[in-house]
Parts: C-alpha cells; sequence; structure tokens
C-alpha cells in the first residue's frame, strides 16, 4: 500500500524555511542591532541559536536554504564556477552559494565538531569580506571548554548569557512540540518520517523566528492529530547526516515502509532534558564521538520496533568511515546509501533500497513463520 505525503503540510514546512527577512519581532529580548541594515547571521551547522536570538539577530541555517532553493543543483553550479572542486561535499558548496545568493553578510562556522572543510569555507568567506565569527564543540565534551565557547558566542554578538538561557526556557517549549511531531510518525503513525524530518530539522535556526515558527508548529499539531493513523508494513531508521535526494521517503513508502526514526535531524531538536545551555550542548550528539550515537541508535531501534536501518553518507564526507563502526555495533539489516548532488535518487540506488526492503519483507515473514512452530 502506498501511503503519499500530506502536500499541504510539506509546503507549509517549505515555506516557513525562507523567513530570513521576516519584520516581526523574533523574541522577548529584541534590540538595537549592531548592523541595522541586515540583523541575520548565516550558520554552518546547529550551534547554541539562543544567543543570537537573545542578541536579535537571526540565525539562518544555509544548509536549510540551500537544499530548500527552488533549484539547488544551480547553487552547486555557482560554487564551481567560483572555483570549488568537484569533489567536494556538495553541502559545502551549496552553503557558500546559498549565503552568497541571499545576501548574507555574518557568519558563525562551527570549526570543530563539524566538516574540516568549513575551515577553508570560512577563509574564503573572509577574502570575500564576509564578517566570520568561530564556534568549537569541544571533542572531549569538556564542560569548562564548552561553556567558555558560549560565552565568546555572547561576547560577538553583545549579550548576556542570562538572556541566552531566557530564551533557552523559551525554546524548550518549542523544541517540545517538534518531539511530539516525532512521536506522532513513531508511535502514533499520524506523521510521516519526512514531516518528522523537516520539523525536528528546521529547529536547528527555527527558520530565524522562533515566534512564527512556533505559530506553524501549533497549527501543524491540531492538523495531523486529525489524521487516521498509518502502520506500515516495514519500519525504518535514517541513520547518518540528514540526505541530500529529495525523494527517499517517498521512495520507501511506495513499499509500505515508513522511516520511523530521523537520527541526526532527531538531535537537531534537543531531545534531551537539560538545566542550562551548557547540558544542552554537551547531551546534542552530533558534533562528539561516534560512541554516544551508537548508544542512542540502539536504544531508539529497541523503542522504535525498527526492521532495519538506513545508513546515508555523503559523497566525500570523512562520515563515511563511521559505516564500519555502525556495522560493527547495531545488529539489525543495514543499507548505506551514498548520494553527491540534490534532486531524485538515481535507479541504481532505487533498486538497492527495493532489494532491501524485500530483504527484510522476507525475514520477517521467516520470523513470523518461525515463531508459529515454537
Amino acid at each position: 500500500m502506498i501511503f503519499p505525503p500530506q502536500p499541504a503540510s510539506i509546503e507549509c514546512i517549505v515555506r516557513i524555511i525562507f523567513t530570513c527577512k521576516r519584520s516581526s519581532p523574533i523574541g522577548p529580548s529584541a534590540r538595537q542591532q549592531p548592523h541595522e541594515h541586515d540583523p541575520r547571521a548565516g550558520i554552518t551547522t546547529t550551534i547554541p541559536c539562543e544567543v543570537l536570538f537573545a542578541a536579535a539577530v537571526r540565525p539562518i541555517d544555509l544548509n536549510n536554504v540551500f537544499i530548500t532553493d527552488p533549484e539547488p543543483l544551480s547553487l552547486i553550479e555557482q560554487a564551481e564556477q567560483a572555483g570549488f572542486p568537484s569533489n567536494l561535499c556538495c553541502w559545502i558548496k551549496g552553503i557558500y552559494a546559498a549565503a552568497r545568493k541571499h545576501g548574507i553578510r555574518r557568519v558563525i562556522g562551527v570549526v570543530q565538531g563539524d566538516c574540516s572543510n568549513t575551515h577553508a569555507l570560512m577563509e574564503i568567506w573572509q577574502t570575500e569580506g564576509l564578517d566570520v565569527v568561530e564556534f568549537a564543540f569541544p571533542y572531549d565534551r569538556d564542560r569548562a571548554v564548552l561553556d567558555a565557547e558560549i560565552d565568546r558566542l555572547c561576547r560577538a554578538f553583545g549579550t548576556t548569557r542570562a538572556a541566552a538561557e531566557t530564551v533557552r526556557s523559551t525554546l524548550a517549549a518549542i523544541r517540545a512540540k517538534a518531539h511530539e511531531v516525532d512521536r506522532l510518525c513513531w508511535q502514533d503513525g499520524l506523521a510521516g518520517g519526512d514531516e518528522s524530518h523537516l520539523w525536528t530539522i528546521s529547529c536547528s535556526d527555527f527558520n530565524g523566528n522562533y515566534e512564527q515558527f512556533d505559530r506553524e508548529i501549533s497549527e501543524f499539531l491540531q492538523t495531523v492529530r486529525t489524521r487516521r493513523p498509518r502502520r506500515p508494513a516495514i519500519r525504518l531508521g535514517l541513520a547518518g547526516i540528514p540526505p541530500i535526494c529529495s525523494d527517499l521517503y517517498r521512495i520507501v513508502r511506495e513499499y509500505d515502509a515508513e522511516i520511523v526514526f530521523n537520527e541526526m535531524q532527531r538531535q537537531f531538536s534537543m531531545p534531551y532534558p537539560a538545566a542550562d545551555l551548557c547540558e544542552q550542548y554537551s547531551r546534542y550528539l552530533y558534533p562528539y564521538d561516534i560512541f554516544a550515537r551508537i548508544d542512542d541508535l540502539a536504544t531508539e531501534i529497541v523503542r522504535r520496533r525498527l526492521d532495519g536501518l538506513i545508513h546515508y553518507v555523503q559523497s566525500f564526507c570523512f562520515r563515511q568511515m563511521h559505516d564500519r563502526i555502525i556495522r560493527e555495533r547495531l545488529h539489525l539489516p543495514i543499507l548505506t546509501l551514498e548520494c553527491d548532488r540534490p534532486g531524485p535518487m538515481d535507479g541504481r540506488s532505487r533498486t538497492r533500497i527495493e532489494a532491501f526492503l524485500e530483504m527484510i519483507e522476507a525475514r520477517k515473514r521467516r520470523q513470523e513463520e518461525s515463531g508459529k512452530e515454537e
């Protein structure tokens, strides 16, 4: 049975990605800006966005702007025309061109805990006159080091830690709604995996306006709770960075499967309780070692009753090497899926997904028959 996506919901989510230039207030701490002409700041991945909101600066996740562009491939081509090599991760090229297209003049780049290519990207931005701010997640999760990094970010944007903590309390309630979308996906079968993906991944920057985001997600929750639940035959998890391909969720749904666990997107929504910013961003798993992620994956595989796992790897990304550890530590069917450029998947990838799902279906059938015999 095919479960088509809910077009109105997806259009709503994609629409709110492009809120970079909204003029409505962004929160209780809004005040005069040092860059009055442009209150935006691009980010290369999730950072403590509470600091930016406290400083009345709109965080703009350049990954989201790139991948939701009407023509993301043209952004890749623009970056390559600007001198970026063809054998470089397309996310790096995309966020470079997205910043250029949308006139972003300030960027916070994560120099530890993300892609090593960000270092060179920030140097290129500096040569082009952008105001570049560094942020680093300490690999060993040293709380003192992370605390100092958050304080340094506060000073860079002229705000205080107390103001950022106030924003954190406000965002916690909004993040809880993203967690509810996730729960409605994996537990109640009311939300699709693509919808869980979009809402949780958007918590990286709340689309530049958390008040508007709160209204949008509240409306979505009201709508989604009126649906009839879906009970897919195959329950999948998606591990790794968010996929660059545009049709993964639709393809698996064609075979009566659903992605009910979006590993990294869920991390962007800060899924664990925390007392303060430092604890929140030390429990956030993306920037640190693979082993805490493995523990989280193992827990969610059981809790969400997953039949299989798709490990998405991006071409030319160092995280591809994690595939070996994931396969060694997790004991369920795993398909490693690699993509390079945005757009629909090629025929070979579709065939591999189909074969993977057929294998899981046969495995489940054998298990059921074995259970009946016992």
